[in-house]
């Protein structure tokens, strides 16, 4: 039974798929910092519950699962931050994290976590942290966030420092996006990639790519969008070499996609369509068959638009106590669904 001075908090977070843009950018000031775009995806995410224990140490934290160091680290900065806010000194506490986000496919599952986390220990002590202070606090956490505590909004991002390089526009595009896993959607160890260092020219190459990004956001241009997506795709594979890279960008070329987005810490890739184009199933069919004939795992079809609602029904005078359940494909995935290591849910 919780204690009666125990006080409990709720957090959620969202994952993307992988990123549209990923280099090296220039900031306000001139002074070079890595920065990427991401391709934000809903259905899946990281949510935390933290109970915490006020007139208990701070070091007495309880975490669920217990590898989720990250997480801890999380929770304990969160409580010191909103701790002082409410006048209180800052306690121990129980913290369980659930999520279905695979893990090592470049996804964000990491940064879902420890943002969930920070808003669930926010929770608790009653304060609402602004977007830069829960960036703060997940580089602080992770040494490097995606920036998921900005929703879906379309940002150039310092994921090392934790900072807006620029807001391109309120939304991305409207875009079909067929997912895969390339190399058989084996986790990738970032950490044991060679570092990168990037000359002069290259910079001024991010920077054209990041002016024509900005454009394709604000006049809604979504093959202009995907010509930038594969162009960064390209330089990624000078550092990922997946070996199925160039089918993936042939099979698009084939089937008429605007391009291809890869995950450029991870495995996920996608085929970007345009949902005005004609023959829209009958492309997406085909581009999963396409991705199958060649060893290539579809895994999920997904857009950066929200679903048009249903017209609603002609009204009648009979009530009904409750609406026509939800058909299986229609199912949203639920936060509190058991991770998978590593493993997209099948198309």
């Amino acid at each position: 039974m919780i204690a009666p001075t125990a006080r409990r908090g709720a957090g959620h977070a969202s994952c993307h798929h992988g990123e549209i843009l990923q280099g090296v950018f220039l900031d306000a000031t001139g002074r070079r910092c890595a920065g990427l775009v991401t391709l934000p995806m809903t259905g899946m995410g990281s949510r935390a519950e933290f109970t915490r224990r006020p007139g208990t140490p701070p070091e007495q934290l309880t975490v669920l699962p217990g590898d989720r160091t990250k997480a801890a680290r999380a929770a304990a900065l969160t409580v010191e931050e909103c701790a002082p806010r409410r006048r209180e000194p800052p306690c121990g506490g129980e913290l369980r994290i659930t999520g279905d986000i695979p893990v090592g496919l470049g996804m964000g599952s990491s940064t879902s976590d420890v943002i969930a986390v920070v808003r669930a220990v926010a929770d608790s002590y009653g304060v609402r942290l602004a977007p830069g202070t829960v960036a703060r606090l997940a580089v602080r956490a992770e040494l490097a966030c995606d920036p998921l505590m900005l929703d879906a909004r379309p940002v150039l991002f310092a994921q090392r420092e934790g900072r807006v390089l620029e807001v391109l526009g309120p939304c991305l595009p409207p875009l079909v996006v067929v997912g895969c896993a390339l190399g058989g959607g084996a986790p990738v160890d970032t950490l044991a990639l060679p570092a990168r260092t990037y000359d002069e020219g290259e910079v001024r190459a991010f920077e054209r790519l990041r002016a024509l990004l900005r454009r394709a956001v604000a006049t809604g241009d979504a093959a202009l969008l995907g010509q930038v997506a594969s162009a960064s795709a390209r330089r990624g594979q000078q550092l990922l070499r997946h070996p199925e890279f160039d089918t993936l960008a042939g099979i698009g070329r084939r089937l008429g996609a605007l391009g291809v987005q890869i995950a450029h810490s991870g495995a996920v890739a996608g085929l970007l369509l345009d949902p005005a184009a004609p023959g829209l199933h009958h492309r997406v069919r085909s581009c999963v068959r396409a991705l199958e004939s060649n060893g290539i795992a579809a895994t999920r079809v997904f857009t950066t638009f929200p679903p048009v609602p249903p017209v609603p029904p002609v009204p009648t005078t009979k009530e009904f106590p409750s609406g026509p359940t939800h058909r299986g494909g229609h199912r949203p995935t639920r936060p509190d669904t058991p991770r998978r290591p590593a493993r997209l849910p099948a198309l």
